[in-house]
C-alpha cells in the first residue's frame, strides 16, 4: 500500500477525524519483552485520578491487527470519562491459542499496575473487544487461569464488554482457525461459553443482526448461558449492522448507524460505580 493509500484508507480517515482535544494520547508503551506487546492510552485531560479504565481488544481473525488503527475507539472513549488501554499482541503464525489470550492477561495486568500514572483507578477495570478481540476479553473475564497466571482474580474486573464476538464457534470450519486452536480435542478450552459459572463479572455483549463475519448468536448463546449462571448482563442485537459497521459507530460521523458507544459508555460507568460503591467510596 502506498503511503497515499494508506493516508486515504477508511480507518485511517476515522482516526482523522475522530482526534479529540479532550484526550492526552501515550503511545507505544511495553508491557511485555515482545515487538507486539506494546500498548496506546488514552486519557480525558482535566481529570487526574480514580478514572474507570477500559482495556480494548481489537479483532483481525486472531492473525492480524494493529493498535493504532483504534486511535477513533480510544478518543471516543476517553472523552467520556475513562482511561483506555489499546494493546497489540502477538498473532498468527507467531503464536496460536492461548498466546494471544496469555499477551491479553500480561496487558491486563499491566494495565492494573499502571494506571494510576494516567488517572485510572486500578479497582475499576473493564475489558472490552471487538470480534476476535471480544473473544480475548472473554476469555480473560470469564475463564479465570488467564489472569490467575498473572497474579490477578477475573472476578475483581468491574465488566465484560463484547461487541460482534465469538464465544461458541465449533466445531471450526476454516482450516486456518483449525491450525490456530489446535488438536479437536483441545479446542473447547478456546470456547468462553464453556467456562461460564456463578459469580462472572456483569457483561455487556452487543451484535448486529447483519453480521456475515461472526455468527450474531455467538452473543446469544453466551448472554443466555451468563444469566442462566446468575450473572448480570445485557445483550443487544442492532437490525441490520454488520460486522465492522458496528466498530464504526464509535466515530462521530456514523453514531447514528447503532448507539454502541452510548451503550458502552452507560455500561462502564455503572459497573465501575458500583464497584467504588461497595468499597464504600463516594461516587
Amino acid at each position: 500500500m502506498t503511503k497515499l493509500a494508506a493516508a486515504l484508507s477508511p480507518v485511517a480517515i476515522l482516526n482523522t477525524i475522530s482526534g479529540s482535544l479532550k484526550v492526552k494520547e501515550f503511545r507505544a508503551l511495553s508491557y511485555g519483552p515482545g515487538a507486539r506487546e506494546r500498548v496506546d492510552i488514552y486519557a480525558p485531560k482535566g481529570r487526574e485520578r480514580d478514572l474507570s479504565a477500559i482495556v480494548f481488544f481489537y479483532g483481525g481473525g486472531w492473525e492480524e491487527g494493529d493498535r493504532a488503527m483504534y486511535r477513533f475507539v480510544g478518543t471516543a472513549l476517553a472523552s467520556r470519562g475513562s482511561v483506555v488501554a489499546i494493546p497489540d499482541y502477538r498473532v498468527y503464525p507467531e503464536v496460536r491459542f492461548p498466546g494471544f489470550v496469555e499477551d491479553g492477561a500480561r496487558a491486563v495486568r499491566w494495565v492494573r499496575d499502571n494506571v494510576e500514572r494516567f488517572g485510572g483507578d486500578p479497582g475499576r477495570i473493564v475489558v472490552a473487544g471487538h470480534s476476535a478481540g471480544a473473544h480475548i476479553a472473554a476469555m480473560l473475564a470469564i475463564d479465570g487461569r488467564w489472569l490467575r497466571a498473572e497474579g490477578m482474580d477475573n472476578r475483581s474486573l468491574c465488566g465484560l464488554v463484547g461487541l460482534s464476538g465469538p464465544y461458541d464457534f465449533l466445531p471450526l470450519h476454516s482450516e486456518k482457525l483449525k491450525v490456530i486452536f489446535g488438536a479437536a480435542d483441545k479446542r473447547p478450552l478456546s470456547q468462553p461459553i464453556n467456562f461460564v459459572e456463578a459469580g462472572m463479572p456483569p457483561a455487556l455483549l452487543i451484535a448486529g443482526s447483519g453480521d456475515r463475519v461472526v455468527d450474531p448468536g455467538n452473543t446469544t448463546r453466551l448472554g443466555k448461558r451468563l444469566r442462566e449462571a446468575g450473572n448480570t448482563v445485557d445483550f443487544h442485537h442492532y437490525p441490520r449492522v454488520g460486522h465492522a459497521p458496528l466498530i464504526a459507530a464509535f466515530a462521530w460521523p456514523f453514531h447514528s448507524i447503532a448507539p454502541v458507544l452510548r451503550e458502552v459508555t452507560e455500561f462502564v460507568r455503572r459497573v465501575t460505580a458500583e464497584e467504588r460503591a461497595d468499597e464504600g467510596v463516594p461516587v
